[in-house]
């Protein structure tokens, strides 16, 4: 049996900076790990689309989809703008690239 001594923690699991990277991360994945979130990113992925055309794709109500995209704009991963009465949603690469950084440094 293998006995870990408290003093031999690995450093880079327990620094400050990796356990808020760590806390960044889990949030991440809490968002997208719920299904209908994770297809509607995918569907962004292709071009910017409004609700009505997403809950089409989806077959949910159009008040859930906005649900879900207000929680994936709310942390940055979806961004919004107008276009006469219009929402228009699409993806932040930008986003989505720093999550999947700061997942790959903490398990690098």
């Amino acid at each position: 049996m293998l006995l870990i001594n408290k003093f031999m923690k690995p450093k880079y699991c327990i620094n400050k900076k990796s356990v808020t990277n760590l806390s960044q991360i889990v949030n991440f994945f809490k968002i997208i790990s719920e299904e209908n979130r994770l297809k509607i990113l995918c569907l962004l992925r292709e071009k910017e689309k409004c609700v009505c055309d997403i809950w089409q794709y989806l077959d949910l109500s159009q008040n859930l989809v906005s649900h879900h995209l207000k929680v994936l704009k709310n942390f940055g991963l979806v961004t919004s703008r107008q276009e006469g009465l219009k929402v228009i949603y699409s993806i932040s690469k930008n986003a989505i690239k720093k999550y999947l950084k700061l997942l790959n440094n903490y398990l690098n």
